[in-house]
């Protein structure tokens, strides 16, 4: 079955869109862990500044802890920009292939409309044929 352009590209957009979807998925969770480290940073520096003895005891793991949460924030951080750079890729992938449909489409229907033009002038001189 043949199919036309249009079509195709349509479906392809939509799997497009898709792909997007889950890009802009990807950045969500993202996000959503950078929010959780820096909360959880915040905790321990006010566990580092506080003046209760428990606390004091374990200022030196509070200070390893508060390193290594400042290197997966900014991993996080890298990755967070990775994934912004993707959504902006897939969303202008996804917003071409949506123009070129529409251009297909008004092709088509510019041909589907010259056909019917020409079967219009072939009916006439048929007409015109038949009455001579």
């Amino acid at each position: 079955m043949a199919q036309n352009r249009s079509d195709k590209l349509k479906r392809l957009v939509t799997v497009q869109r898709h792909l997007e979807k889950m890009a802009e998925i990807d950045l969500a969770n993202t996000t959503r862990q950078r929010q959780e480290v820096n909360e959880t940073m915040e905790v321990v520096v006010e566990a580092i500044n506080s003046l209760e003895p428990v606390h004091r005891s374990f200022s030196h793991h509070y200070s390893g802890q508060y390193s290594r949460l400042q290197q997966q924030e900014q991993m996080l951080a890298n990755v967070q920009q990775m994934h912004e750079m993707r959504v902006v890729r897939e969303r202008t992938k996804g917003d071409r292939m949506e123009e070129r449909m529409k251009e297909a489409r008004s092709a088509e229907e510019r041909e589907a409309a010259d056909d019917s033009i020409y079967d219009l002038i072939d009916q006439h001189i048929a007409y015109k044929a038949r009455s001579e």
